[in-house]
């Protein structure tokens, strides 16, 4: 008989293509089967009338053949066949294309369900090419699962049949301890995974929903805290020196509020004997690269050599020299980042192996086996989101237990955050630095664009720089958005001609873009055209319009971080939505923008709008096990709830050592698979 951990081929008619057909959908294993849970049901349970069928969506509807049924050819080819119906109040009619083997069937006097969505028209009530069953073989909920070429939801539907039937007399194993269970009045395992396939009823199914998506989370919370519980455990060095106050007396500006806080929280965790793991969020432009200055400071005073990971070589360059700026001869900064010149990156290279250096800012260069740190104790990675999980452990497997301090520019929601980073504390940045001013933003249509280039020319006239974003590099078949090419080409020889401006987007050669946004830094180039490639990206004050075609296409937190392109400097800067969306969504975002610069108010904006997608749109690069049920703008109650479970279990069981929860550590183990040891001694 087939076990859980079993290929998807133990399985009875389940041959090697069907294996391969499986792969698409990320299934090859019985458990895996078993987790690809339905997209949607149809429901052939409950029966309406026509009448009191939902307008637009579909139903089942119960009825008896009256007449006839008529064949007649199509236009385009095809035969078209209808009869009429009805349901005991009143009479619909059934049409059906290409259908002959059904119509046949449907002879006057039998009874059917018919499912699919009634139209009301002036003819009265009709059902387009609805599916047609005899009342015996109906009346249930019909999964509809996630497809793929060759394989249809009938066939998987069958083939989940046979899967379920391995529980029909063996044990389903029971993860959540009973006493939990209960406390949350959730359904046993066994009723959660048939429901979800196949449920009995409506209420079965919400039950069944209930317990998987508790079930998800809860996981995913004893990991995170399990993780959090090994780092707590573990031994890290202890900061020697605080070099707070003499950092904040080189700086000709005094801190905010938020940043001496954030600072502090820093000190306190790498004096407290164990390894930091900190994120610090803030806006953009809320001084994210102070903080991590002063926390440098104290590392490279205490001895210690330091990482700082950034995700693009012009911002690593940008971030060396702002270091070697502030910290002056206090600490010898060095950048290692791809295209090196051979003796320098040689150089490099010995420095960080004797110890020499004291500060290495780089790329992923960094995580290459050639680096070889002689006492790594502090990493930070800037721009988080870029980084997966397995990367960030790379560069700490450098040192021996380093203390690790993330900075993410993106405004991360509460409830996320504590989704997300629920193995870390947190440290916000919500203050702007003093003399920063906020940047004022307009939606407006396309009809306005040849004011929006003279404004354009007014801001380079007067010596400032401007960005115009598009949402595509080229155009596109469906030629609707502008593309960052042509809208160059028509910028250069047209409304700006005689004005420099460049390109820049994600498929120019690296050295190409570089050179183009160095330029722009320079400000040798005036204008820049660009696609989001410059979400992440230098520090140019001069910088004071920021011009976003096709604004629509562009979700709340992505808008956000472009328009934080502009407003670095001493100058008053604005940021332009150019736009003719009608719909209401849509309209949304951009009033949304208009209202406020915000970062975490639009952030939870943009969580409500579109859930946590925006945020990390690739998945953090594998650096989160997939949801496969559990949606985090839908199901944050269920978090908490989970959160506090995982907490009183952990609380009994450290390690999840206990006999009774050794199931239940494989399946966090197995969930983190690929992000180290989560519940290690």
């Amino acid at each position: 008989m087939a076990g859980l951990t079993d290929s998807i081929t133990a399985l009875a008619g389940v041959g090697s293509r069907r294996a391969e057909q499986y792969a698409h959908l990320g299934v090859f294993t019985v458990s895996e089967l078993l987790r690809l849970y339905p997209r949607t049901y149809e429901d052939w349970s409950v029966q309406v009338a026509v009448s009191e069928a939902p307008a637009g969506a579909p139903c089942c509807v119960r009825a008896q053949i009256v007449g006839e049924v008529q064949k007649r050819p199509m236009q385009k080819g095809g035969t078209m066949y209808s009869c009429a119906a009805s349901d005991g109040r009143g009479l619909f009619t059934v049409t059906l294309f290409n259908a002959g083997y059904t119509a046949a069937r449907l002879r006057t006097g039998e009874t059917f369900l018919f499912y699919g969505a009634v139209t009301r028209t002036r003819g009265g009530f009709q059902m387009f090419a609805p599916q047609v069953r005899t009342p015996d073989a109906g009346g249930y909920i019909r999964p509809i699962y996630p497809q793929t070429a060759g394989l249809g939801t009938h066939v998987i539907e069958r083939h989940m049949k046979a899967a379920l039937s391995l529980f029909d007399k063996a044990p389903l194993t029971e993860l959540l301890p009973e006493e939990e269970r209960e406390r949350l009045g959730l359904c046993t395992a066994r009723f959660a995974l048939y429901n979800i396939h196949f449920p009995e009823s409506g209420e079965a199914l919400g039950k069944a929903r209930e317990r998987l998506i508790f079930d998800e989370l809860f996981l995913f919370e004893l990991g995170l805290l399990g993780r959090r519980a090994q780092l707590r455990a573990a031994d890290g060095e202890r900061l020697t020196a605080d070099a707070s106050a003499e950092f904040e007396k080189k700086l000709p500006f005094a801190l905010t509020g938020a940043q001496k806080r954030a600072v502090a929280d820093g000190v306190r965790d790498m004096q407290s004997g164990k390894p930091m793991s900190r994120l610090i969020q803030g806006d953009v432009g809320s001084g994210k690269t102070a903080v991590a200055a002063s926390l440098l400071l104290s590392a490279v005073q205490s001895g210690w050599q330091c990482a700082f990971m950034v995700p693009t070589a012009l911002l690593a360059r940008q971030h060396a020299q702002t270091l070697r700026h502030m910290l002056g001869d206090s600490a010898r900064v060095v950048l290692l980042i791809g295209g090196l010149p051979a003796a320098e990156r040689r150089a490099a290279l010995t420095a960080i192996a004797d110890g020499s250096a004291d500060i290495v800012v780089g790329t992923h260069a960094l995580l290459t086996d050639a680096v070889r740190f002689l006492n790594l104790q502090l990493v930070i990675t800037d721009e988080q989101h870029r980084f997966g999980v397995q990367q960030r452990t790379i560069l700490a497997e450098k040192g021996v237990r380093p203390h690790l301090l993330i900075m993410s520019a993106t405004p991360i929601p509460r409830t996320l955050a504590m989704f997300l980073f629920g193995d870390m504390d947190v440290s916000v940045l919500n203050e702007l630095p003093a003399g920063r001013q906020p940047v004022k933003t307009f939606a407006v249509g396309t009809a306005l664009r040849e004011r929006i280039y003279a404004y354009i020319r007014k801001k380079v006239a007067a010596g400032q720089q401007v960005y115009v974003v598009c949402p595509l590099v080229e155009k596109s078949e469906d030629g609707d958005a502008e593309d960052a090419v042509s809208y160059y080409q028509k910028l250069k020889n047209g409304a700006l001609r005689g004005i420099p401006v460049a390109l820049l987007h994600g498929q120019m050669p690296a050295k190409e873009k570089e050179a183009t946004m160095a330029a722009f830094a320079a400000g040798k180039v005036k204008v820049l055209v660009s696609t989001v490639v410059i979400e992440v990206g230098v520090d140019v004050p001069n910088a004071t319009l920021m011009v976003i075609e096709d604004a629509d296409r562009f979700g709340l937190s992505q808008l956000h971080q472009l328009r934080g392109r502009v407003g670095r400097g001493k100058d008053a800067s604005d940021c332009v939505l150019i736009s003719d969306a009608v719909g209401e969504e849509a309209k949304r975002r951009l009033a949304t923008m208009c209202a406020t610069t915000d970062g975490f108010r639009i952030a939870e904006a943009d969580f409500k709008m579109r859930g946590p997608g925006d945020f990390f749109g690739d998945r953090q690069h594998g650096a989160l096990p997939q949801m496969r049920i559990a949606k985090l703008s839908r199901d944050m109650e269920t978090l908490k709830a989970a959160r506090a479970a995982a907490e009183r279990v952990l609380g009994n069981d450290p390690h999840l050592q206990h006999a009774e929860n050794a199931a239940l550590r494989a399946a966090v183990e197995t969930l983190f698979e690929n992000g180290g040891d989560t519940l290690s001694d």
